[in-house]
Parts: C-alpha cells; sequence; structure tokens
C-alpha cells in the first residue's frame, strides 16, 4: 500500500507529467461543450451556452486545483495522509458535497455586491456573468501557478464587481458590502492564526511539556479531540448541510454536542489502550491526532465543495436561466448538469493540478506535525462558527493559512524565549568552565521545543552549563531561524490584497470584449 501510494504521489507532483494534466482537463472542457452542444441543439443562444459551461468547467478546475488545498494540506504536511490518500479523500468528499448539499437554488450575485436592476437587459446580465467567471477562473488559475492559495469567492467577488461597474457604472456597486469583504482580508488569518496558536499553546502547557506526557495526554486529547467533534459537528449544520436541513445556531450545537460526547468516549477508550504502549514523548502524543485530522479533512471537504461549488455554478445557472428567460435573474435553479460540471471540475482540478498547493500549504510555510495540524483545522472550523454568529465576513481560505501562520509564530516566539532564558541562566556562571558547554550546546541546538525546556530545567537545576559572551552571541544568531517562510508570506498576502481589484480589471476588459463582438 505504502508503495502504490508513493507512486501516485509521484505521479501527482511530477513536472514531467504537466503536459498530459493538462491534456485531461483540456479532454474535460471539450467533453462539457459536446454535452452541452448535444442537448441543447436547436435552442437559442446554444453557442453562448456551451461556451459559459465551459468557462464553468474552467472555472470549477481552478477551484479545486487552489482552494482545497486549504483543507487537506495540514494533514498532509503533518504526514496524517500521503499526498495521493488525501487527494483521492478530498476528490470524493469535495464532489459529494457539491452534488448531495449543493442546493437546488443559488444567488446569482454573490452577496449582493451589485444592483442587477441597474442591468439594462438580460443580455448584458449575460455577458456581465460570464466576463465575471472567466475573470475569476483566470486569477485563480495565475495564483496557482504562483503557489499563493487564495479566496475564491473574493475571485468571483471581483469578477461580479469589475464586470458590474463596467455595465453599469460605480453606482452599481454596494460599497458597504464591499468594505465589509475588505474588512476579511484582515479579520480572517488574524482570528485563524489567533485561536490555532492558542490551542497549540494550551496543548502544549497541558500535556507536550509535562514531565510525563502519556498521563496528561490521557487525561487532555479526549477533551481535545471532543471539542474538535463538537466544533465539526456544528459546522457541518450551519455551513455543509445548511441547504439540505434548515436549523438554527442552538439546534446545530446541540448535533455537535452529541457528536463531542460520542467521541470523547471513544477516544478516552482508545488513549487508555494505547497508553501502555505508547512513547512517553511529545511524537507519542502527536500520534493520536491522526484520524482526527483524516476526519477532519474529510468534513471540511465536504463542507467545501457544498458552499464554493457555487462559485462555479452560480454564474452558469444564473447564465443559463437568463438566455432561457431573457431577463435579469436574481436567483436561478440548479439542473443536474450544472452541478455535475461543477463537482466533477472541483475533482478533476484537485487530483490534477492540486497537488502543488497542497504541499506549499501542508509544508512550505512551517512545519507541521499532528499536534500543530489538529490546531489549525480546529481553528478554521471554530472561527467559521465564531464569525458566523457575530455577523463578520471571513475567508475560509485565509482562516486556514492564517492558522497555518500562527503555529509557525508560535513555535518562532517560543524557541526565542527559551533562548532567551538560557542566557539568563548562564550568563552568571565562571567562563573557565566553558569546556562543559559543548555537548549542551549540540544538544540543545537539535532539541525540539518541548526538549528545550527540559534541557532548560535541568541547566538551571544543577548549574553547571556555561556560556562564553560570543557564544551568547551565537546562540541568539541560531535562534533567529525563521520558522515561518517570510516569502511565501508577503507572497500570498499580496495576492489577497489584490485578488478582488485583479479579477475586477479582468472582468471589465472581458464585458467589454464580448459587448463588442456580440453586438
Amino acid at each position: 500500500m505504502a508503495r502504490s501510494s508513493g507512486f501516485l504521489d509521484t505521479i501527482l507532483t511530477s513536472p514531467s507529467t504537466e503536459r498530459y494534466r493538462v491534456g485531461i482537463s483540456l479532454l474535460f472542457l471539450l467533453g462539457i461543450w459536446l454535452t452541452v452542444g448535444a442537448f441543447s441543439q436547436g435552442m437559442p443562444n446554444s453557442m453562448l451556452l456551451m461556451a459559459a459551461a465551459v468557462i464553468g468547467g474552467y472555472m470549477a478546475i481552478n477551484i479545486g486545483a487552489n482552494d482545497v488545498a486549504n483543507n487537506v494540506g495540514p494533514a498532509v504536511g503533518s504526514g496524517a495522509l500521503s499526498l495521493g490518500a488525501a487527494v483521492v479523500l478530498a476528490a470524493i468528499f469535495e464532489s459529494s458535497g457539491a452534488l448531495i448539499a449543493g442546493g437546488d437554488v443559488v444567488s446569482t450575485i454573490k452577496g449582493g455586491i451589485i444592483d442587477p436592476s441597474s442591468l439594462g437587459s438580460g443580455q448584458a446580465f449575460v455577458w456581465l456573468m460570464t466576463a465575471a467567471l472567466l475573470a475569476g477562473a483566470l486569477w485563480l488559475n495565475l495564483a496557482t501557478w504562483m503557489g499563493a492559495p487564495v479566496s475564491t469567492t473574493h475571485s468571483i467577488v471581483g469578477g461580479v464587481l469589475g464586470a458590474g461597474i463596467a455595465a453599469g457604472g460605480w453606482g452599481i456597486a454596494d460599497w458597504a458590502v464591499m468594505g465589509k469583504i475588505a474588512a476579511s482580508w484582515v479579520i480572517s488569518p488574524v482570528l485563524g492564526g489567533a485561536l490555532a496558536a492558542l490551542f497549540l499553546l494550551m496543548i502544549k502547557k497541558t500535556v507536550l511539556y509535562r514531565k510525563d506526557v502519556v498521563p496528561a495526554a490521557r487525561t487532555f486529547v479526549p477533551w481535545l479531540v471532543a471539542v474538535m467533534a463538537w466544533a465539526f459537528g456544528t459546522y457541518l449544520m450551519v455551513k455543509g448541510v445548511k441547504k439540505i436541513v434548515k436549523v438554527d445556531f442552538l439546534e446545530a450545537s446541540l448535533v455537535g454536542l452529541a457528536a463531542a460526547a460520542i467521541v470523547f468516549f471513544a477516544v478516552r477508550a482508545m488513549v487508555s489502550r494505547r497508553a501502555a504502549t505508547m512513547e512517553n514523548s511529545p511524537s507519542g502524543v502527536s500520534a493520536l491526532f491522526t484520524w482526527p485530522l483524516i476526519f477532519a479533512a474529510a468534513l471540511l471537504s465536504f463542507a467545501h465543495g457544498a458552499n464554493d461549488v457555487a462559485n462555479a455554478i452560480g454564474p452558469l445557472a444564473a447564465i443559463n436561466d437568463a438566455l432561457s428567460s431573457g431577463a435579469v435573474v436574481t436567483s436561478a435553479s440548479i439542473p443536474l448538469w450544472v452541478m455535475m460540471v461543477g463537482a466533477l471540475g472541483l475533482a478533476v482540478g484537485l487530483m490534477l493540478f492540486g497537488p502543488r498547493l497542497i504541499k506549499t500549504v501542508g509544508s512550505e510555510i512551517t512545519e507541521l506535525d499532528k499536534t500543530r495540524a489538529f490546531c489549525v483545522a480546529l481553528s478554521a472550523a471554530l472561527t467559521v462558527i465564531l464569525a458566523s454568529q457575530l455577523g463578520l465576513p471571513v475567508s475560509s481560505t485565509h482562516i486556514a493559512i492564517g492558522g497555518v501562520f500562527g503555529v509557525g509564530f508560535l513555535r518562532e516566539y517560543l524557541k526565542s524565549n527559551y533562548a532567551t532564558q538560557l542566557h539568563k541562566i548562564m550568563e552568571h556562571h565562571d567562563p573557565e568552565e566553558q569546556k562543559r558547554l559543548k555537548p549542551f550546546l549540540d544538544d540543545f541546538r537539535n532539541a525540539s521545543v518541548e526538549e528545550m525546556e527540559s534541557l532548560l530545567k535541568q541547566a538551571k537545576k544543577e548549574k553547571q552549563v556555561p556560556l562564553s559572551k560570543s557564544e551568547r552571541k551565537r546562540l541568539k544568531k541560531i535562534y533567529r531561524e525563521e520558522m515561518v517562510k517570510r516569502s511565501h508570506l508577503v507572497r500570498i498576502a499580496a495576492a489577497w490584497i489584490i485578488t478582488v481589484p485583479a479579477s475586477g480589471i479582468m472582468a471589465a476588459i472581458l464585458f467589454f470584449t464580448l459587448r463588442g463582438l456580440l453586438i
């Protein structure tokens, strides 16, 4: 099994297979063209509908390639899932979420950012939605190529805004709504990062920093996983199946509480069984989070498929209804073929082009183990729940990436803090004892954050490890090592900021182009 998974990982990431991946995606889009052409033959504007369907499929591919990485990246980076297994799991649950819980009706104007009554005709509305859809897809494609995970919702919002302004002027936009969306660029990553760092610090203080981690794990890990079960049970009811089952927050919370109770007793029994053979170390505790991470990746993918498939099929459904009625539509029914375009496109995009962004999120921003990945996943669910109850605009992409950065910056802070403690402990020792310093420094340099605390306590207790001034400077330099790659932070933040204007400008250009070609 491991060999076949490794082979699949190689196929998914090998540069030599790039042309095959592009070829398969083109065949998928050709299949959409031919299928839609077959059943729309003889209908008015059938060519425009076929083109819109292909663009919708292209958008779905790019959503799968870019956005899904946030759901499974931490699980892959921590080793809970192989890349191949994560791609297969996410493809199944993304498409299932889209087909089962994607809904029957979709709002055509995402978030109410423009007033469709300002448009002169149904024809202009079709051009607007086509331009928005293509612009959002092109921007996502570019962001994926750059290795920057961005919000697909913001991509389509920017497209609708830009094309809307081109069609109806600046007054067509609701700038108050756009202000809330801009606020989410800060709110989402800050909330996600703060919660992820807080949970990681709590796990360190209650379990990983204890001398005997096994008894601590038996006490606290079941509660931690139960909190995750409540969060995901509630999250699934609030966001994942809201188009199937209508529940208020209290009812959703009670469903989450029932899931938490079941999970608590199951995990407590599992930890008790494993306690006798479990390694008394942070890595032993980390292994307990493997299955919670796998379930988190599956549930996040399902909820994402149910919600964000609308970014691809919403404009397509709107175009389909507008072409049939000849009028502007504010909500559109979703035919099965439109839903299939979105669901299959998500899966195709994820399997063909998703691994690049999965690796970026999972391992290139900061090093993730299962404990850190658990905190990122838990933060993602809790932040969405908290924001939805407070009425705050947030992006699931920004939340997940903020969580990854949050745990990375916490690791930097802790290492820097421990190095400072070491300086204070050593600065009063006799320099003549420097010959006894080297073994300790070697151990300290190679230690994990958890092991560093143990070494510091030993040094403080025994008072036998001296440190010279030059060696203190060397130690300071070592612990200024970045545990979060700033280049990724700058690139991703820049991509977030320009997503709406970039897709908006492209959509405006495409709208004028389409109008010029079709008038």
